[in-house]
């Protein structure tokens, strides 16, 4: 019994890379990830006597800029634009570290090392409130769910139980088939979105300073990159296991490496351009900037932007395999009611 589950383990090679592959990348991830100590933030100084406090400064403020002539309005303004995290402003009255509140780790980094004769002023979430900060990443998240585990285990549930095959032999057209499938799962995600913000509004007290129509693109755009992510993962798993394992190696990555808990800004370069290619990133980034800074849609173009480009190639290539999936099937039942047809006449 024990070589026949040991040959059997080794034939289901999807367990196998889960058993191997989850332990080696939970350790990764929490060994080069999950840090909050911040090492490096972004930092602006402007005012009279920016260049004197600029060379005066921790290493950990990386100073992009320095501009004499510019004001406290211009600094403010880069940050609600996110920019940089933090804005040395230094006027007859003394100076002053602006704080990006949002970003709560760089803060919490930021307001140890305030240099003497500066008086700190946290923008944007001036408690620090962490309730404040995670809420809109965990509007991405439960779209996230909803989109992935959800959506793959009922169309895999449908395989499994012989209704596609049913599909595949009516007169419908595989985009017919896939459209239909596909948007009750959209008008569900787009529920969720619509009470989880009304709720995170509500119960922790979270402002919305931004542009509603944009947070709007934001959702549908990160919707459709979900969706097609849970169909993606639907046709290449033979059953409801094997989708659930899938989704959980999808779902990991995107809750340790997007920003959503912790901060971009202390992992290494390379984990940090994997955190890059993960939508909930950019979900993460861009709907944090609406609700607590509200930051002009101009500078939320670029992530907007990133995401609609992995929903086009996402649901793209989750359609083509869904209907490639579909028409080999049609193809086949067809064949054989001919088949059949043809031997009930030369009988």
């Amino acid at each position: 019994m024990i070589l026949k589950e040991f040959r059997q383990m080794v034939r289901d090679r999807r367990t196998v890379a889960l058993m191997v592959g989850l332990p080696l990348m939970l350790l990764i991830v929490f060994g080069y990830a999950a840090r909050f100590d911040i090492k490096v933030i972004d930092t602006v100084a402007v005012g009279p006597g920016a260049g004197a406090l600029a060379a005066q400064l921790d290493p950990v403020f990386t100073v992009i800029e320095i501009d004499e002539a510019a004001d406290a309005a211009y600094a403010t303004e880069l940050i609600r634009d996110s920019e940089v995290g933090v804005a040395f402003v230094v006027g007859e009255g003394g100076g002053t570290m602006l704080v990006d509140g949002s970003e709560l780790f760089v803060a919490q980094s930021a307001l140890r090392r305030v240099p003497p004769g500066v008086r700190p002023d946290v923008l944007f979430n001036p408690d620090l409130d962490t309730a404040k900060v995670m809420v809109p990443a965990l509007i991405g998240l439960v779209l996230l769910f909803v989109g992935t585990i959800i959506t793959s285990l009922g169309v895999v549930r449908e395989r499994e139980q012989g209704t596609l095959e049913q599909l595949a032999v009516m007169p419908l057209r595989p985009i017919d088939v896939t459209i239909g499938k596909i948007a009750p799962y959209f008008l569900v995600a787009v529920i969720d979105m619509v009470v989880v913000t009304l709720a995170g509004l509500w119960l922790f007290d979270v402002p919305f300073e931004g542009s509603l129509p944009m947070f709007v693109l934001f959702g549908l755009t990160f919707i459709f990159v979900v969706l097609g992510l849970g169909v993606a993962i639907s046709t290449v798993s033979r059953s409801q296991g094997e989708a659930i394992q899938l989704a959980i190696m999808t779902l990991l990555p995107q809750i340790m490496l997007s920003g959503m808990i912790f901060p971009l800004q202390s992992m290494p370069p390379v984990i940090r351009w994997l955190g890059y290619l993960l939508p909930l990133t950019w979900f993460t980034a861009g709907t944090r900037g609406i609700f607590l800074k509200g930051t002009e849609p101009a500078a939320l173009l670029a992530p907007l932007g990133i995401l609609v480009l992995m929903a086009v190639v996402v649901f793209s290539v989750a359609m083509m395999r869904f209907s490639r999936g579909l028409a080999p099937r049609r193809s086949s039942d067809e064949s054989d009611t001919a088949d059949r047809a043809g031997v009930a006449v030369g009988s």
